[in-house]
């Protein structure tokens, strides 16, 4: 993929960071980071068509592509940095979750080495720490709080579960060819100019991606000044925080205003991560109204998605409904063990993505969904295209625009936001 300034000048274009998310909920993670610093982002629900003009600072394309066969996350991420290049966008941006979520295949390997083969790239820093989330590197192991990677919660995620805490194995792990180094914290304390060094000593090992630590803000402003200038960049959204300022941007209002919400309030929630259960239990135990969804029901025949809309129907007003999946880890073994994971989530996804085509329908304009998979069955189940990034709910999470649905979105990732996380979303809305 060519160098595209030419292009860029021509059109008139103002992009300046072209990302690539491997699930929606990482997407505005990352748009959220980059509007708090003062850029202007858009989200794309998917690759936006050929001829699409996006006026933006900063495109991110959402995929649905984190836990997709390989092939097709690789030949998604590929049309979708094509398509920004093409639109004039100086770098990528490859937006992992801050808890590497990835299985022994990829899809973080796979997708990065094509990038890098096809951005003729160079060696590329890798970085999925976000402290302000307690997520932080540290000699190429990822802490989540206090805990590592391999002894937090995500050990029993159900789809990706995260056994090993060493981010340099785990990505070599997944890479064909591709060999991984590490730019320790020694490093980074000394500046971007000894980050830089050591990026151009592992290249010339033989490297083609470097893990890199951060447990501070500063370290993630150091590491982005160092690759201000590459090509592509594969990070959590954290390292976000430091790029608007290396051209000229400072946090701005106007960046995140949105439209005054209208319409009833809801929540769908389909993440089984600790933080939403505590999220659910939090809303139930307040005396929010709340509908539970069950795999095996549904298995067995029953409309689960047309029970819970009748009984959401009647409710529906200020005070926000939940319909929830979310369980404990040992009821989502159980129920992978007698339907097979991905049956069992492809049923949950559908029947939530069914129910929120449903509450919209119904006159719910401001909407949250808990859930990366369950974001993406949701956002492709309502035809939504293209989000404008508002503000900031909590670290990592805010609230969106849908102007075509008319429709308040917030996309929440299952590992994010506070125990009373849904009461104070739609607060913070009004």
């Amino acid at each position: 993929m060519a160098d595209t300034e030419a292009v860029r000048k021509e059109r008139g274009v103002d992009m300046i960071l072209g990302c690539i998310a491997d699930d929606f909920t990482g997407a505005t993670d990352l748009a959220n980071n980059l509007v708090r610093a003062g850029m202007r982002a858009v989200q794309t629900i998917g690759v936006p068509a050929a001829d699409e003009a996006i006026d933006a600072d900063a495109v991110v394309v959402a995929l649905k592509s984190r836990t997709a066969p390989v092939d097709d996350a690789v030949r998604a991420s590929l049309a979708a940095a094509r398509w920004l290049r093409t639109h004039g966008a100086r770098q990528i941006y490859f937006k992992v979750c801050s808890t590497f979520d990835s299985t022994a295949q990829g899809n973080i390997g796979p997708v990065a080495e094509a990038l890098g083969a096809a951005l003729d790239a160079g060696l590329a820093i890798v970085t999925p720490a976000f402290p302000e989330n307690g997520r932080t590197v540290f000699k190429g192991h990822l802490f989540v709080g206090e805990l590592l990677l391999s002894d937090s919660p995500m050990r029993d995620h159900p789809l990706t579960p995260m056994t090993d805490a060493n981010l340099v194995r785990v990505l070599q792990a997944q890479c064909r060819s591709a060999q991984v180094g590490l730019v320790d914290h020694r490093v980074v304390a000394r500046g971007a100019a000894a980050v830089r060094e050591r990026i151009e000593a592992l290249r010339r090992e033989g490297k083609t991606f470097a893990i890199a630590d951060a447990v501070s803000d500063d370290d993630l402003r150091t590491l982005a000044l160092a690759t201000r200038d590459a090509v592509l960049v594969v990070a959590g959204s954290g390292l976000a925080i430091g790029i608007p300022a290396l051209h000229g941007m400072a946090p701005r209002d106007e960046a995140s205003q949105l439209p005054p919400p209208q319409g009833a309030c809801a929540i769908v929630s389909g993440s089984c991560s600790a933080a939403t259960n505590a999220q659910v239990a939090a809303f139930i135990a307040a005396g929010g109204a709340a509908f539970a969804i069950d795999a095996l029901r549904i298995a067995a025949g029953e409309d689960q998605a047309a029970q819970a809309l009748a009984w959401a129907r009647s409710r529906l007003g200020a005070s926000p409904v939940l319909v929830y999946a979310t369980a404990a880890p040992a009821t989502v073994r159980d129920v992978q063990s007698r339907l097979g994971a991905q049956r069992a989530g492809a049923l949950v996804e559908d029947t939530l993505a069914r129910v929120a085509e449903g509450l919209v329908a119904a006159g719910v304009g401001q909407l949250l969904v808990a859930g990366g998979e369950t974001s993406g069955a949701c956002v492709q189940r309502l035809g939504i295209t293209q989000l404008r990034i508002g503000p900031q709910i909590d670290p990592g999470v805010p609230w969106c625009h849908a102007a075509a649905q008319r429709l308040h979105l917030a996309l929440k990732s299952g590992n994010f936001g506070g125990h009373d996380f849904f009461q104070r979303a739609f607060t913070l809305l009004r």
